[in-house]
């Protein structure tokens, strides 16, 4: 497929390595003043938190799908910039890894304990959603960052990407860079045996953004399997498969080997975010596909992939902003417990957007699109 005359490294850097190993369910970590009051959570009318003398020290945790994603370390970093500017003492504390409803309920069983004011969280899944419903019965303002929970209402309000419209970005870019030819299409999800909104809504964007019909628009893999693509000048296409990767290299490289042996002619690569992308780009290189073999598209815009899109590694990505996530996160939280001033969502949302740009260092008529330079200058990591 002559594309572009980008070069593919056949070996790349772990975008894990960035992240901080983490062994125990949470991590905890104060900024800013100590984060340990002890006792019982009081309850307040309402579910949300009232306001408080100005004085009063803030207490917030972060709590995060893991703490070795590096966008969930720029976020956490991102709040703790936040908390030292405000005057917050941030908790951080994740789970284990993606999947981990526990370690995050314990985190908030400890929010709860230790009489917080609030709670910023990248909801892992709905098994979460009684523990947040807890916390703000007891009076602790909780928003959601990047993933938006199952209903919208469970929290008081999310900063986020629109995942969906980050999956047709790049679902009208792939469609468009194959010309007409025929797709051959791998799609890496997060899980397979859990329902989570970013999940879902990147997924079934890209497929709308190829023109692909979905069927449930919550569902993955309940699409026509093959049929006509109306994105780009159209084609042919024929779905391969559906893989959970915990949207990490390593669950992307194997993901995408499953693939592969079920197909080996994939010329069309979603993934759910750039490590899985580096895990995909690992298998395929060592299947010896050629730069000019397929096209592989992601979510995320940190440093280390819109690197890989400059090299030709990641066609195009979407690219979203953690650190404005952390911070409205922090300044709501303020502004609610210190003036009882609620943040408002986007209108015609159910959530705050926090905005998305596609990021291709090679642009394609008809698709709008900012450079790497312009990914690198506001990337995060």
């Amino acid at each position: 497929m002559a594309r572009w005359n980008s070069t593919r490294g056949v070996g790349r850097r772990s975008a894990t390595l960035l992240g901080v190993a983490v062994t125990a369910s949470f991590v905890l970590a104060a900024c800013g003043g100590s984060s340990s009051a002890g006792g019982d959570a009081s309850a307040t009318a309402g579910g949300s938190s009232s306001a408080a003398p100005a004085g009063d020290t803030i207490a917030v945790s972060l709590i995060t799908k893991d703490s070795t994603n590096p966008f969930f370390v720029a976020m956490q970093a991102g709040a703790k910039a936040a908390g030292e500017k405000q005057g917050v003492d941030i908790t951080i504390a994740s789970g284990k890894a993606e999947g981990d409803d526990q370690g995050q309920i314990d985190a908030i069983e400890n929010a709860i304990s230790t009489k917080q004011k609030g709670i910023l969280i990248t909801p892992m899944s709905t098994g979460v959603n009684d523990a947040i419903e807890k916390a703000r019965a007891a009076g602790l303002f909780v928003i959601a960052l990047d993933t938006p929970p199952d209903p919208a209402d469970t929290v008081d309000i999310t900063f986020a990407t629109d995942n969906r419209k980050a999956g047709q970005l790049i679902g009208q870019y792939a469609a468009a860079a194959l010309d007409g030819k025929k797709a051959v299409i791998a799609l890496l999800d997060i899980f397979d045996d859990k329902v989570v909104s970013v999940d879902y809504n990147r997924d079934q964007g890209f497929l709308e953004g190829m023109g692909i019909p979905v069927g449930d628009p919550k569902v993955n893999g309940d699409e026509p399997k093959s049929g006509k693509y109306t994105g780009g000048k159209g084609g042919d296409y024929v779905i391969v498969g559906n893989e959970a990767t915990g949207a990490n290299e390593e669950g992307g490289q194997k993901g995408m080997e499953n693939l592969l042996a079920k197909n080996p002619d994939i010329n069309v690569v979603y993934t759910i975010n750039e490590p899985t992308a580096a895990g995909a780009d690992a298998a395929m290189s060592a299947k010896g596909k050629k730069p000019a073999d397929y096209i592989l598209v992601s979510v995320d815009g940190g440093k280390s992939g819109v690197e890989d899109v400059k090299s030709g590694v990641i066609d195009a990505t979407s690219q979203q902003y953690p650190l404005k996530m952390a911070e409205l996160g922090v300044q709501a939280i303020v502004d609610i417990v210190k003036n009882n001033k609620k943040p408002e969502v986007t209108p015609g949302l159910d959530f705050f957007d926090t905005g998305v740009t596609l990021i291709a260092n090679t642009p394609i008529a008809g698709v709008d699109s900012k450079d790497a330079q312009y990914g690198l200058d506001n990337a995060w990591g």
